[in-house]
């Protein structure tokens, strides 16, 4: 008789022992997805976040007390019904990310396509903007499906002589865009104070706010991006004014955006609209800004409703980027093409310009021109600031305060920046001089986030049942080929132009054969032909 109340005793031990089980594991569901190149939970203290679990913006939505009942952590692989609500809780890090297609390398690109080809470039820049969507949906995709930005994932998948040439590249790119978009912002603020204030005097009032306006962050996700939601409006209404002042010609617009026209004359516009679209920054930013919503990546219907709100608010955001760059592009494609000043237009001389050809009206031209590159310039250098975060903290795996990594990536561009304001604030040609040079170093940067970025997404050992297609791969190969290529056009171009002599060709050969190496090492790395170069590499050494 006594077997029978111990055979009851491990029935109920059993029964509890399961039960334990089973909330260990939901607690461990919690947790964010373990790596597949053997990242351990345990280890999370020590690994670099881009965003904390209580930074976190809950998008889940219950009728229960609970936020995170089972309405919405259902397992069956099916995403919920689309809601108005949820989309507008997934809605903020596209409109970060599309500020980076409105920085003031973009609208000097926009007004000087429009100054020189007129209305017939708007059809490139429609595709363009299509293509960079393709690769931002992409990078939103990598940073969903794993919880781990781009540079995170670089520095686990790449050799460590990989890893930081790649994070030296970024770190190059970055300063290099945050230069313009410091130098576009100081632009503004000498318009504004109608010359008063000097460039130099303008990079370091950006520098200041910069910090203000990421200081909001401490207050939540939502409340910075609230502010970027303003300065995005605010370049919307300035520069629809200006697109409505003008009055262009509605005909023109219209057979601009859909009838394909390229010449000659306008191949250097058409290369740099094109060569805008990709910022090698702002690809590392997007994988890693969808990580403010708290998603669980082991519940594959949470991850398959998050890209559906993320691709449509990515896709509205990068509309609404279009639609300014079409302003600007019309308004001086109305203005200047066809006149003697269309090739001297750039980004300082703009405003007057404008002024001169429109006049005041109610509200001077020069200043709402002046208004909206502020906002453009003061924008993008704080997303700026924030990419640098994500990119040293990734790629180094840096616990550094927000406010020390803020402090170490601005002092990267502001430092050189004030150099640069103090030496090219001389003439309007200078400046040109310098933007032609900044645009060649991000130009070089381009394969060195886009190939990491569609390798990873490739790989099923990465994205697990949301990796792409053979399909969407070889479209997204297609894009790439043809963004290096047009970028391959644009350095060959400016170097052919400023190189002299055998010794500078000499070395230029160099370190294009370094370059185009790398380039290679990335493309071909873990496939079966790079495997038998190594062999026979090793081979003819043995």
């Amino acid at each position: 008789m006594a077997a029978a109340p111990a055979g009851a005793g491990d029935g109920a031990s059993a029964s509890s022992a399961a039960a334990r089980a089973a909330v260990e594991e939901e607690a461990r569901a919690l947790l964010p997805a373990p790596s597949p190149d053997g990242y351990d939970e345990d280890d999370e203290d020590l690994e670099e976040r881009a965003y904390e679990a209580a930074e976190k913006v809950i998008v889940c939505i219950s009728d229960g007390p609970d936020p995170e009942s089972e309405l919405c952590s259902s397992s069956s692989g099916v995403a919920p019904p689309f809601s108005w609500r949820k989309l507008w809780l997934f809605t903020g890090p596209g409109f970060l990310m599309s500020i980076a297609f409105l920085d003031p390398g973009n609208l000097e690109g926009d007004l000087q396509a429009g100054a020189v080809a007129g209305d017939t470039l708007l059809w490139l820049l429609m595709w363009a903007t299509s293509m960079g969507l393709l690769v931002q949906l992409l990078a939103a995709r990598l940073g969903v499906a794993t919880g781990r930005h781009l540079a995170e994932l670089c520095r686990d998948e790449y050799p460590d002589w990989a890893r930081r040439a790649l994070w030296l590249m970024a770190e190059v790119a970055m300063v290099g865009a945050d230069i313009q978009e410091v130098i576009g912002s100081a632009i503004a603020i000498k318009i504004l104070s109608r010359g008063y204030l000097p460039l130099w005097a303008g990079v370091v009032i950006t520098a200041l706010d910069c910090f203000i306006f990421l200081s909001l962050e401490n207050y939540g996700v939502r409340k910075l991006e609230a502010v970027f939601a303003i300065l995005i409006a605010t370049m919307a209404v300035s520069f629809a004014w200006m697109f409505a002042d003008t009055k262009p010609n509605g005909k023109d617009l219209l057979i601009g955006i859909l009838v394909p026209k390229l010449s000659s004359r306008t191949i250097r516009q058409a290369v740099g609209v094109v060569g805008c679209v990709i910022m090698p920054h702002n690809v590392f930013l997007h994988s890693a800004l969808v990580q403010s919503r708290k998603i669980d990546q082991n519940k594959e219907c949470q991850v398959r409703e998050a890209l559906r709100y993320y691709s449509i608010e990515s896709t509205i955001a990068l509309a609404v980027s279009f639609m300014i760059n079409l302003f600007v592009t019309t308004v001086f494609a109305k203005g200047f093409y066809g006149s003697k000043e269309a090739g001297n237009i750039g980004l300082e001389n703009a405003g007057q310009y404008l002024q001169e050809k429109f006049g005041g009206g109610f509200f001077p031209i020069l200043y709402i021109w002046g208004i909206g590159l502020l906002a453009a310039g003061q924008s993008s250098t704080i997303t700026g600031t924030y990419a640098g975060q994500f990119i040293m903290g990734g790629f180094l795996n840096l616990r550094l305060k927000k406010w020390l990594r803020a402090l170490i990536t601005r002092s990267f561009a502001i430092v050189p920046t004030i150099v640069v304001a103090l030496f090219f604030d001389t003439s309007d040609s200078a400046l040109d001089i310098l933007n032609e040079w900044l645009n060649v170093l991000q130009s070089i940067q381009i394969p060195f986030a886009l190939i990491p970025l569609i390798t990873l997404v490739s790989k099923e050992q990465v994205m697990g049942v949301f990796k792409i297609g053979p399909n969407t791969q070889a479209v997204t190969w297609t894009v790439a080929t043809l963004l290096i290529t047009i970028n391959g056009y644009l350095l060959m171009d400016f170097f052919s132009s400023e190189i002299r002599g055998p010794l500078s060709g000499s070395l230029l050969c160099v370190a294009v054969f370094i370059y185009a190496s790398f380039v290679l090492y990335l493309i071909l790395r873990g496939t079966e032909l790079s495997e038998k170069i190594v062999k026979a590499i090793r081979n003819g050494f043995s």
